[in-house]
């Protein structure tokens, strides 16, 4: 029952899943680096260093969850990250396709009513909270 349920989650996040693998794969052929942790595949550094400074929040971001794909900068920021990303990834598995929209949504909502895009947006507020107390 645990193997279909996981393949079952697989399939629900893979259209986000493969713009990870995507952007991965890039960053491999780049000069970054690739490993599997559980169900997550990482990857870091190559293209992906320039890319993610250019995430429009402040100072770009470190890290960033496309599915059951993690991207980073570097391989630091990934270890220092991961709790956050994987909160991120069990959002994935709840939402699937929808989760990116829903994202936007949020923080479009929360730009316009004066919040921060970023830091209000209530998909960050579960990861930094779920990262600080585990």
């Amino acid at each position: 029952m645990q193997r279909l349920r996981q393949s079952v989650l697989i399939l629900w996040t893979l259209p986000w899943t493969m713009i990870g693998l995507a952007l991965g794969l890039l960053a491999v052929a780049t000069g970054g680096g690739a490993k599997r942790v559980g169900r997550v595949l990482e990857f870091h550094g190559g293209v992906l260093n320039r890319l993610l400074r250019r995430v429009p929040i402040a100072g770009g971001a470190a890290a960033m969850t496309l599915g059951h794909c993690v991207i980073a900068r570097t391989a630091a920021d990934l270890d220092y990250s991961r709790r956050h990303e994987l909160v991120h990834v069990a959002q994935y598995e709840r939402w699937g396709p929808l989760f990116v929209p829903a994202y936007l949504a949020c923080s479009a909502w929360q730009w316009y009513c004066g919040g921060d895009a970023y830091l209000d947006n209530p998909f960050e507020e579960e990861a930094y909270r779920t990262e600080r107390h585990g």
